[in-house]
């Protein structure tokens, strides 16, 4: 059995962190646009030490792959991060980034599979330095394999990953997911792998490869729609916002706006018809059993409608809880910021900054009772701290004015 291996001392920066959790741990992040981001977005808000390589070929002014800098979509992507600036495609540039991969617990980027190593800064080059490295690495279709060269779009992998046959209300042809699914799930995935790397490198010693693209994570988000094609030969088809097996379980109209229902069993499909005043409903011949209720669905979605209609969406609410039947409003965003329970969960959250600029962000949906995650910094401008970083990993000032002079930072 293999026992523990030695560990190093953390490298620790004088720096506010966002959590203790994961504050011994040093990210370099040449991640852009949205997946990678993503993915380094969790490590930072629980408090790594992450530096975000600002390439010297962007746009200082602001704007970035992704919308301005200064843009909601930044803002939100890289609070709690600190930036500098690097030139990867001067030799002096690769070595200084080498320099600091020798320190680093981590490494993240989303280019395409051929660019890191003709940069040289792929994962065997930078393990040749560093060992310990855990490297994660996002991509469209893979870092190999017949499609790996192309590049990769989140609308593309909800189509090829089989999310937008099954969106959309039936024959109405595929429809795209209101939000960046596959980019999001992309990034999350990557950085449950790189933590999950850094866990076992408490044991082994050894960092590793991370890999994760946009398709894989789209089609494991298919969950039991891609379940019931492997195990029972079934291509799930457009439901709308019927639920494809609970059954009812929908959107219904009512008197001021809409509702969701959901029943997942005879005992609430019971509860259900009694809250709408219809029990006769629940015995009928035709609902009175899950497979009855499937082929009569769209009869029963109309009984049920017939009696929502009649009163407020609030009122329903309130007596379908009652009566123990799962149900909620259908909020525009602004609506939803506003929910009591919302506001109450705190997800809503002021970013700390000295210009007082008005800064709310998305925090972390997930809370640890002693270590927990808050906005302690916000996004970093371009190539900010450059000086700090590059003298906090033992570079002299003079080596850094030739650097500058050379602008390879």
């Amino acid at each position: 059995m293999v026992g523990p291996q030695s560990v190093p001392e953390p490298f620790k920066m004088p720096f506010p962190h966002a959590s203790e959790a994961l504050s011994r741990f040093t990210v370099l992040d040449l991640t852009r646009v949205r997946s990678g981001p993503t993915c380094v977005r969790q490590l930072a808000d629980w408090g790594a030490n992450v530096i975000k390589i600002d390439a010297l070929t962007e746009d200082a002014g602001g704007e970035q792959p992704g919308g301005p800098r200064r843009g909601s979509d930044f803002q939100n992507l890289h609070r709690n991060k600190r930036a500098m600036t690097l030139n990867l495609k001067d030799e002096r540039g690769l070595a200084v980034f080498k320099r600091l991969a020798a320190k680093a617990d981590v490494v993240v980027e989303n280019f395409r599979p051929d660019v890191k190593k003709k940069l040289g800064i792929d994962y065997d080059s930078l393990a040749a330095i560093n060992p310990r490295i855990v490297y994660g690495s996002i991509s469209g279709f893979g870092q190999d394999g017949p499609y790996h060269k192309r590049p990769g779009f989140d609308q593309i992998a909800q189509g090829m990953g089989g999310l937008m046959s099954i969106t959309g209300a039936p024959g109405e042809g595929p429809m795209r997911v209101g939000i960046p699914v596959a980019d999001l799930t992309a990034g999350l995935f990557c950085a449950m792998g790189i933590l999950t790397a850094l866990l076992e490198r408490e044991v082994s010693g050894k960092g590793q490869w991370v890999q994760t693209s946009l398709l894989q994570a789209q089609i494991f988000m298919l969950d039991f729609q891609a379940a019931r094609w492997l195990m029972e030969k079934e291509v799930a088809k457009q439901a709308g916002n019927n639920h494809p097996t609970s059954i009812p379980t929908g959107v219904f109209k009512t008197s001021d706006g809409y509702i969701n229902i959901a029943t997942t069993g005879g005992r609430i499909w019971e509860r259900c018809a009694q809250a709408i005043g219809a029990p006769e409903l629940y015995s009928h011949p035709d609902y009175a059993t899950a497979p009855a209720r499937s082929k009569n669905r769209d009869a029963l979605n109309a009984e049920i409608e017939k009696r929502t209609v009649t009163k407020s969406t609030e009122t329903w609410v309130r007596e379908f809880n009652d009566a123990g039947v799962p149900c909620g409003p259908i909020y525009a965003i602004d609506q939803m910021f506003e929910d009591a329970q919302v506001r109450h969960l705190g997800i809503a959250q002021d970013v700390p900054n000295d210009e007082d600029r008005h800064i709310r962000l998305v925090g972390q949906p997930v809370t640890l009772s002693r270590t927990p995650s808050t906005m302690v910094a916000r996004p970093p401008e371009f190539g900010e701290q450059t000086d700090e970083v590059l003298k906090e990993f033992g570079f002299g000032a003079d080596e850094i004015g030739k650097l500058r002079d050379a602008k390879v930072v």
